[in-house]
């Protein structure tokens, strides 16, 4: 429901669960119904997904990089978006040669 005053969206008071309060002007409407509240804290899960050594690499792309590791010349790569969409992709390098794996944040 929108108030009546400023057209604002109301929500539940928790104190009277059969009233609407409107948060910008503080208007109070008597509701219908009483409704119930539940509160629900969802929590937030980073996932990072890093393949295994053999898996689908061969078909990725390759670029001229120096492995960390070996000091090999090529890598296969591929891009993940690991943050917020509006931070740049990850970039990923597995070298052809150890088969170690490495990021590069764009």
């Amino acid at each position: 429901m929108f108030c009546p005053k400023c057209n604002n969206l109301m929500i539940v008071d928790r104190k009277r669960k059969d009233c609407l309060v409107c948060r910008k002007c503080g208007r109070r409407v008597k509701s219908k119904e009483k409704v119930a509240i539940k509160d629900t804290i969802l929590e937030k899960k980073k996932e990072i997904i890093v393949m295994g050594k053999d898996e689908g690499v061969a078909e990725f792309p390759t670029t001229t990089i120096m492995c960390p590791k070996c000091d090999n010349m090529e890598a296969y790569w591929w891009m993940q978006q690991t943050r917020a969409a509006d931070e740049p992709p990850t970039i990923f390098y597995r070298c052809k040669k150890c088969g170690f794996s490495w990021r590069s944040y764009g």
